[in-house]
């Protein structure tokens, strides 16, 4: 019997690998999307344990507090696709890291917390790694404001979210607009990964 479209896409995702740099409101959601699809392997690097108050925006569950959330993510990836391969690491990312454990995915996702962070892995990726792609995620804090959500492409940069909304004392990040740009990131991946999928219904009609 032939595959659904759906089912040829996810057997074509299988033979890629996707880096995700930070396992929090934006890795943990684009994660869990990219792992839906089909990506057959993907390698999440983060140092943090799930707390409660991540709850409100993380894909992670009350009985995961006090976890690694790399850990507690590979075991919620694992219960929707335990054909998935996730590679979890333990670790604060530094230049060095980022090179060696990211250097065998096709793709990778910047999904840190700290300004400092993102313009580390950015610098890295662009001037270290010939070839890969980046997408990032910049301004999501608050509530509404869906129509200043975009995405920017510039070369191997791919920058998702509105790009000036920061976290505050009156701007909190909220799980909506978290999770549409993570969601958003997951979306730009395929693009790129998908952009060589020929189906096989096609085929046979061509």
């Amino acid at each position: 019997m032939p595959l659904s479209l759906t089912e040829e896409i996810s057997k074509f995702l299988s033979r890629f690998t996707v880096g995700i740099a930070g396992c929090g409101g934006l890795g943990s959601n684009c994660a869990v999307a990219l792992a839906r699809c089909g990506v057959g392997k993907l390698v999440i690097a983060d140092f943090d344990i799930v707390t409660a108050q991540n709850l409100n925006r993380q894909y992670y569950f009350h009985d995961q507090i006090g976890r690694l959330k790399v850990h507690a993510l590979r075991e919620n990836i694992t219960r929707i696709n335990p054909g998935i391969s996730v590679k979890a690491f333990d670790m604060k990312l530094c230049v060095s890291d980022v090179i060696e454990l990211f250097a065998g995915c096709d793709i990778i996702v910047e999904a840190f917390d700290k300004a400092e962070m993102k313009q580390m892995i950015i610098e890295t990726v662009l001037t270290q790694m010939p070839g890969k792609y980046l997408i990032a995620g910049v301004g999501m804090a608050g509530w509404g404001m869906t129509d200043i959500i975009h995405c920017r492409k510039s070369d191997r940069l791919i920058i998702c979210g509105d790009e000036v909304s920061e976290v505050s004392d009156t701007l909190p990040v909220l799980a909506p607009r978290v999770a549409m740009v993570a969601n958003m990131q997951a979306n730009e991946v395929l693009e790129i990964l998908l952009s060589g999928f020929r189906p096989d219904t096609q085929a046979n009609v061509n």
